[in-house]
């Protein structure tokens, strides 16, 4: 693994803060009064943009810091609403959903962005001074559960692990969160899994929370550590397990947090971790193997006051593998991240995203896009980092950061789950891919360098992976 820093990208762009800027009240708009023949209206055309993408985490009892459930609740942040959905990919942006659209793979399993056209209509609706139409035409409203709605849908299964306790201004804390018995009486399949944090703390994203992440891993009936899950960090979405490759979770099993990190929150808080789990059929069985490639950090040597600095890694593949899902991690310095896969002197970027330390996404691939990569590909991840005071991550852009665990130090990480293969499996994968997706001989795709192959390379096969 080799690790370098360069200078050479400009800015991003810089935002606001989750936590702050997105409860300012902004100058008045023109009287919508005024706008009543408009062609974009609230009623017909952004109520129902909220309730597909906003309306989850912007109501009482959930994350955000303010309703946006009818007119007199969404026109006081019009502008503001207009101008955060059109970071699109940079910090700041809402729904927070960073994948950069002109570059890369574009088709994912849990793709939470606005369209253009959605994005469009709102800034037209904005524009026009907001008005609000005929509440006639406004969708049914929607209902929701008193506590925080899970992405995966109603669980199967719910774990809630011990509480922890953080005072207002105590120092970060790394330890261990004690077991939790999942009451599971029989083993099943994983689906999906997602985390959620559980707060006695009233307020918005960045006032509630006290996990910075938290390492989860489980055991057997006797005691054994069984198995390792996804790790959980702030702002971090669900985790879409491949079908093909479903994580097992035993009966009688116990989950715990051998590593977790805690920050306060300027506010004495009590939080635990809630556990979701969505279980496959009782007859299904993996048919592939999981493997996560985890790689990263290195000599993280950031300069104060600069932006656009890059840290560099590159990692070979040591087997056929399909990637599953795209995972980046920084720190608050971190504003974007790219990888490539470099393979017979072909190189294609596969995926880059914004970086917004406020919220650790996860990226599942949609089956028929998922990057088929052969052994020996070398796969380069380019992370980029702004620590002036342009970004406002960034306690005190004055300082050198280098490597550690805290937020004001700095990672470089990327997450690939996904499916190791042998030849056969291999050269069935691409088969498969090529006739869902209507390949012509010769005809590739990104993020499958074999694709355009109607059988595998002899140098592959004389390999005798």
């Amino acid at each position: 693994m080799t690790v370098s820093n360069t200078v050479d990208r400009p800015q991003l762009g810089s935002w606001t803060g989750v936590a702050t800027a997105i409860v300012l009240l902004l100058a008045p708009l023109p009287p919508a009064a005024a706008q009543e023949n408009s062609e974009v209206t609230f009623s017909r055309d952004v109520a129902p943009i909220l309730q597909e993408s906003c309306q989850g985490c912007h109501r009482e009892s959930s994350v955000a810091p303010m309703p946006l459930l009818d007119y007199q609740d969404v026109r006081p942040y019009a502008r503001r609403i207009k101008e955060r959905t059109q970071l699109r990919d940079r910090q700041g942006v809402m729904p927070p959903w960073f994948i950069e659209r002109e570059v890369g793979i574009q088709h994912f399993r849990n793709d939470e962005a606005l369209t253009e056209q959605e994005i469009a209509l709102i800034a037209a609706w904005v524009d026009a001074g907001a008005p609000e139409g005929d509440p006639a035409d406004l969708p049914e409203p929607l209902v929701f559960p008193d506590e925080v709605a899970w992405d995966i849908g109603e669980p199967d299964l719910v774990v809630d692990l011990p509480p922890f306790t953080m005072e207002a201004h105590a120092p970060d804390w790394w330890g261990m969160i004690p077991h939790a018995p999942t009451g599971l009486e029989e083993d099943r399949y994983v689906a999906a899994m997602q985390v959620l944090e559980i707060s006695d703390v009233e307020g918005g994203v960045g006032g509630k929370f006290i996990y910075h992440h938290a390492i989860m891993a489980s055991t057997d009936a006797n005691g054994r550590t069984n198995g390792n899950w996804p790790v959980h960090e702030v702002g971090r979405n669900a985790q879409l397990f491949d079908a093909e490759a479903s994580p097992l979770l035993t009966a009688g099993s116990q989950f715990f947090i051998p590593g977790a990190h805690m920050h306060s929150n300027d506010q004495t808080t009590t939080a635990h971790l809630r556990l979701g789990f969505k279980f496959h059929p009782r007859d299904y069985e993996p048919t592939r193997r999981r493997v996560t490639l985890t790689f990263g950090n290195g000599e993280v040597d950031l300069r104060p006051m600069e932006k656009g600095q890059q840290v560099h890694v590159y990692h070979t593949l040591e087997q056929n593998m399909k990637v599953t899902t795209f995972e980046p991690h920084m720190h608050a310095s971190g504003v974007r991240m790219c990888w490539e896969a470099i393979w017979g002197g072909r190189t294609e970027t596969i995926s880059c995203a914004g970086y917004d330390h406020n919220w650790v996404k996860v990226y599942n691939y949609d089956e028929d896009r998922a990057p088929l990569l052969p052994a020996g590909t070398l796969i380069h991840v380019i992370a980029e980092f702004d620590t002036t005071p342009d970004n406002k991550n960034v306690v005190d852009p004055r300082n050198w950061q280098g490597l550690g665990h805290r937020s004001i130090d700095n990672m470089a990480i990327v997450f690939l789950p996904g499916i190791a293969l042998s030849d056969e499996e291999f050269a069935q994968e691409i088969a498969n891919r090529r006739a869902r997706m209507g390949l012509a001989p010769g005809q590739g795709m990104l993020g499958c360098p074999l694709c355009g192959f109607e059988e595998l390379p002899a140098s592959m096969r004389a390999a005798g992976r």
